[in-house]
This record gives C-alpha cells, sequence and structure tokens, in this order.
C-alpha cells in the first residue's frame, strides 16, 4: 500500500489549500470597517498559527501513524471522552468552513454571471451544484484528491503572490493607507475582534496531520508539510491584503463580494478582475475539495473506535468514507441555505466565526495533548516544547474571547449538543 501513499507536496498542499481558500478572498471585506489595525491582526494571528504548526507538527513526529489529527492526539493522551469532543467540534467546524467557502466562491462567481449577487435561489443553486461535485471528487482515491489538490492550489498561490508583489510596486502612486483604527472601539478590542477574523484564514494547519497514516515517511514530512504550509500562507496573506487595503477604500471595500478582483480592476483593468476572480474561484474550489477530504476522515475514524455512528466508518471500493461525506454536505447545505437571507459579507462573517470557535477545542485537547506526550518523552528542548505549549493555548484562549458571546453561546450549545449521542454510542 505504500505506493498510494502520498509524499511532502501533497501533503503541503493540503495545508496550503486548506488555508488559502475563502479567508484570504473575502476577509478583506469584513475586516475593511477596523482600518490598518486589521494588518497588525494578520501580524498577531500569523505568530499564533506558527505556534500551532509547531505544536501539530510535532504531534505528528510523536504518533505519525495515528490518523484523525486533533482527534487521534487526544484519545491517545487524554481518553474517550475528550477525543469525542475533539471530534464532534471539529466536524461541526469542518461543515462550518465548507459552507463560508461556497459563500466566497459563488460571491467570486458572480464576477462572470452578475446574477449570482441579485438572485439568492441562483446562488444558492450553484453553490449545491459544487457542493455535491466535490462531494463526487472526494469518493475517489485520495491519490485523485491529492492530484487535484496539489493542481488548484500551485494555480492560486501564483496570482495571490502576483498581486501582492507587483502591487507593492504600483502603491507608489497610490492614495492614502487607511486609517490605523476605524472602527471606533479601543485598539485592544479592535485588535481582538482582528485576530479573531484573521485567524479564520489560518484554520487547516494541522490538515497534513488528519490522513498521517497515509503520508510517506510521517513522522517527518508531516512536521515539515505543516510549517512549509503555514509560512506560505502568512507571506501571501500579508502582502497581498496589504494592497488591497491601499487601493480600495474602506466604505467600498466593506460591501464588496470579491475584494481580490476589485483591486486588480484598480490597478490593471477589468480583464485582471476576470483573471483574478478566476483564480479566486480556483482557491475556494482547492480549499473546498481538502475540507470535504477532512470532514470524511474526522468522523471515519472516530467511528472506528466506535465513538461515531458506524456508518460514518463505511468505506467504499476506493477506500473513501463516502457515506460520511455524503452526510457531512447535507449539513453543509442546509447551514449555506439557511444563511442566504443575509448580505453575503454577513452570511460568510457568521459562519467563519462559528468554525473558529468550533475548532478551537481540537486545537486546545490537542495542544494539552502535545503537553502530556513532552512530559512523557525522554528528549533535549522539554522546557521549550512547553512554552510553546502554553503560548499556543493562551492564544487559542483569546480567539474563544474575540468571537463574542453570541457565537461562544451558539458553540457551546452544539458541543453539548454531542454529548447524548456519546452516551449512546457508549450504551450499545
Amino acid at each position: 500500500m505504500a505506493d498510494k501513499k502520498i509524499g511532502f507536496w501533497p501533503s503541503t498542499a493540503l495545508v496550503v489549500g486548506n488555508m488559502i481558500g475563502s479567508g484570504i478572498f473575502l476577509l478583506p471585506a469584513s475586516l475593511a470597517l477596523y482600518g490598518g489595525i486589521s494588518l497588525l491582526g494578520w501580524l498577531v494571528a500569523a505568530g499564533g498559527a506558527m505556534l500551532l504548526a509547531v505544536v501539530f507538527g510535532n504531534l505528528g513526529r510523536y504518533a505519525p501513524d495515528a490518523t484523525g489529527g486533533p482527534y487521534a492526539y487526544t484519545k491517545i493522551s487524554l481518553g474517550e471522552f475528550p477525543a469525542f469532543l475533539v471530534a464532534w467540534g471539529y466536524w461541526i467546524s469542518i461543515w462550518s468552513t465548507n459552507a463560508a467557502i461556497t459563500v466566497a466562491l459563488v460571491g467570486y462567481l458572480a464576477v462572470f454571471f452578475p446574477v449570482l449577487s441579485i438572485n439568492p435561489m441562483a446562488a444558492i443553486l450553484t453553490g449545491l451544484c459544487f457542493i455535491w461535485l466535490i462531494t463526487w471528487v472526494n469518493t475517489k482515491s485520495l491519490q485523485t484528491v491529492g492530484v487535484v489538490q496539489l493542481t488548484t492550489t500551485v494555480l492560486k498561490v501564483v496570482p495571490i503572490f502576483l498581486i501582492g508583489l507587483l502591487g507593492l510596486f504600483y502603491l507608489k502612486g497610490a492614495g492614502t493607507f487607511p486609517v490605523f483604527n476605524l472602527s471606533g472601539e479601543s485598539n485592544i478590542s479592535a485588535l481582538t475582534a482582528t485576530v479573531t477574523l484573521t485567524f479564520f484564514a489560518f484554520l487547516g494547519v494541522e490538515s497534513a496531520t488528519i490522513p498521517s497514516a497515509n503520508i510517506k515517511d510521517a513522522a517527518r514530512t508531516v512536521k515539515k508539510a505543516t510549517v512549509v504550509g503555514t509560512v506560505v500562507a502568512i507571506v501571501a496573506y500579508v502582502l497581498s491584503s496589504a494592497v488591497i487595503m491601499a487601493l480600495i477604500p474602506a466604505e467600498t471595500l466593506a460591501n464588496s463580494s470579491a475584494p481580490f478582483a476589485d483591486a486588480a480592476a484598480v490597478m490593471w483593468g477589468e480583464s485582471a478582475r476576470k483573471l483574478v476572480a478566476l483564480g479566486a474561484v480556483i482557491s475556494t474550489l482547492g480549499a473546498l475539495n481538502g475540507w470535504i477530504l477532512i470532514q470524511g476522515q474526522i468522523p471515519m475514524a472516530a467511528a472506528t473506535d466506535k465513538l461515531f455512528p458506524k456508518v460514518f466508518g463505511k468505506q467504499n471500493k476506493s477506500g473513501a468514507p463516502a457515506v460520511g461525506i455524503v452526510l457531512s454536505s447535507i449539513l453543509v447545505s442546509v447551514l449555506m441555505m439557511t444563511n442566504y437571507h443575509k448580505s453575503l459579507v454577513e452570511a460568510f462573517t457568521f459562519m467563519m466565526l462559528l468554525s473558529t470557535l468550533s475548532v478551537l477545542t481540537p486545537y486546545l485537547f490537542s495542544i494539552a495533548s502535545y503537553g502530556l506526550m513532552v512530559f512523557e518523552k525522554e528528549e533535549e528542548g522539554k522546557k521549550g516544547k512547553l512554552i510553546v505549549a502554553l503560548l499556543a493555548f493562551c492564544f487559542s484562549m483569546w480567539i474563544v474571547i474575540g468571537c463574542g458571546h453570541e457565537v461562544v453561546f451558539l458553540g457551546f450549545i452544539l458541543l453539548m449538543m454531542g454529548i447524548p449521542f456519546y452516551v449512546w454510542l457508549r450504551r450499545t
């Protein structure tokens, strides 16, 4: 079976592809009302993402054959019930993320088909078509998914870097950069809000750890792919966001459904707008592909341990957890449809915050698991690794606070709804 395992580049593409998706392409609109402080938010969020990249990279080295990423590490170190909460919370986060990605995808398609920005039914049907097309792709072999991910990642990273790098030269004659803090809130409150929003763009830092058993030389490849993928995403985010914020007035940017395409139009005209919009469509397709892969892997790992209904562990002839992927895609479809009464940016922001909050449960438990594994191992650098774990934990708790009372309340309710399922599964 070794020939069916994926290597460093597809693993790195999974990390980059899952991070560089809807976050980078729609977040400038969500951040516009905060002003220049959002760039500081990007940098702080990038620091937190690197801490988590180190944590997950080392977890991949400590348990290279564990499938399920955060779920598997939590089960090894903390036991079944915390592992169930991780799997449940991660599952909620994944289908929330996929709904947000689909909204972003439809927003950029509206550059080519304006009806999508004015007709909710057309937008919903288009989103459903893409959800189920990518769901079908992920019922094929993991090699097929890896090829799709590597291809879409290369195609989308190139135009993002071009806009970021060439845009810097263009800005020599550009207008003024936005005011540091436009929100009317204190700098600390505005920074907390922007770090929380920008951190969504780094969700996926753990992606290479999830199919770890299907990765060649996982003990080394997972860590390398996680760190390299995170660095690539950081550079792309900061460069491109700075260019967009300097080119487009905040009040215009806040209502944009395609910020990158609009920035390209300012620099190079309408043809560039469509070219960049195409890159954004490819980007969101790549992210959707990667996250639909993950939405099948996590429940399958839990179902194998009898902590999720066994239907989630059922595999087809290609070895894909097809039933679990389909059931998750149904929830993605429902969440996307029920939020189209809001504006595109409002719907995206809501699903983004819900996804961010839900994934913090797996992150916090993974950090705790990492701390325990470090304590148990006799190796050099223990103190430094424990400091990294503590900093990553504090950063994650800060993000929880930044999500706000309403989202934290809803996220807590969704997490607690899983407990009856756990009791029923343990009883049977």
